[in-house]
């Protein structure tokens, strides 16, 4: 039997009051995409919304571009999973060994309040199911509590550090910082120098810090299934 692990990406397109786009980021889907289906685990795509949903421009600039990235520009199998995401509403945690959330700034503004996905974290994660977030991803924790404690309480997280946000010059922008709202939540805030690969694993979380770090967490999250 095949492993199964299901991916959530937002739906959100809007970059707060900027008018510019946003969404998910390429090589956050890209590079755990492969490093799972490679090894022979089947990947199921969701979104709040069903459907395409939305790439941020950024992430499709010639700088931001990987293996990963050029190989699913050339995949139609993964294009047309792309176009038909199932809604985040009519999947369940039962039918999945584990859950991953690619970032991008989008889910910062839609997942992170969604109660759908913020039940679905609970589910896998009360289930003794591994639960992966990489970049502004863990930001979809915000107001995941288990018996009434932040589920990252006490535990190592990482996530896009608030000096990578400043980089990109949108600490003003996102509605919140995942560097500061994992240490408000009580997690254990670890990071690298800003841009490297960097995920940790505490139990069945896992976190990864940056765009860098897709493919580590995929690796790690392998380890758990």
């Amino acid at each position: 039997m095949s492993k199964k692990v299901l991916f959530v990406l937002t739906s959100h397109d809007e970059l707060g009051n900027t008018g510019l786009k946003t969404g998910f980021w390429t090589e956050e889907l890209a590079a755990p995409y492969y490093a799972l289906s490679d090894k022979g685990v089947e990947i199921t795509l969701a979104s709040p919304k069903g459907g395409l949903p939305p790439i941020d421009p950024k992430s499709e600039d010639p700088s931001s571009q990987t293996d990963a990235t050029r190989r699913m520009d050339k995949d139609e199998v993964l294009e047309d999973k792309l176009k038909n995401t199932h809604k985040l509403a009519e999947v369940k945690s039962e039918d999945f060994d584990a859950v991953f959330y690619p970032g991008g700034h989008g889910p910062l503004w839609d997942l992170a309040e969604d109660k759908v996905s913020q039940q679905l974290i609970v589910d896998f994660y009360s289930n003794e199911k591994p639960v992966a977030f990489v970049c502004h991803a863990p930001g979809v924790l915000k107001d995941v509590k288990i018996d009434g404690e932040y589920l990252v309480k006490g535990k190592n997280v990482t996530g896009f550090t608030n000096t990578e946000e400043e980089a990109v010059q949108l600490n003003d922008v996102v509605p919140f910082l995942v560097e500061d709202m994992l240490k408000k939540n009580g997690g254990v805030y670890n990071k690298i120098e800003d841009w490297s690969p960097y995920a940790i694993v505490d139990g069945r979380l896992v976190t990864g810090q940056n765009p860098a770090s897709s493919e580590k967490v995929a690796e790690e999250l392998l380890k758990l299934i």
